[in-house]
């Protein structure tokens, strides 16, 4: 990874945003967008239910508030959850070559067609997100399964 900075610097950026977004009622899944050299560009997080809005994904968020960019080639996604097949056609469209997964465990979402395309995918397996995520779906099973479980 180009930069003098660590990958668990970057989410712990994101880690803050999922829990700002749990601390609003909604789904606690953040993300960031940052530069190479680790310089933070965006961030966000899932807003779905705060907005009524099923498209307020953490990484559309980030996306959204990172403002228009000349290239999105060499900056770097941030996401506390694997991105889902919205969220990871979002990597693709807009040529993110390089995205930090906190953990993957709950959800797998679209990071095996991420590597297939040449993204490099980062699973840092941080128990921290695997945690926030397992207790949003214990106690909000029916938003969980709207548009990610069952």
């Amino acid at each position: 990874m180009a930069g003098d900075f660590n990958p668990q610097t970057l989410l712990a950026v994101a880690i803050g945003e999922a829990r700002a977004g749990r601390a609003e009622g909604g789904i606690p899944i953040g993300a960031a967008i940052f530069t190479r050299e680790g310089k933070l560009v965006g961030a966000g997080h899932n807003r779905r239910v705060q907005h009524g809005d099923p498209s307020a994904h953490g990484e559309t968020d980030a996306f959204r508030n990172a403002g228009r960019q000349r290239s999105y080639r060499d900056l770097i996604m941030v996401t506390t959850l694997a991105p889902c097949w919205y969220c990871s056609g979002l990597i693709r469209q807009f040529g993110f070559r390089r995205v930090v997964v906190g953990e993957s465990r709950t959800f797998q979402g679209g990071i095996a067609w991420l590597r297939e395309l040449g993204v490099e995918v980062i699973d840092l397996d941080a128990q921290e997100c695997v945690d926030l995520m397992a207790g949003f779906i214990r106690e909000h099973p029916e938003i969980w399964n709207e548009d990610i479980g069952e």
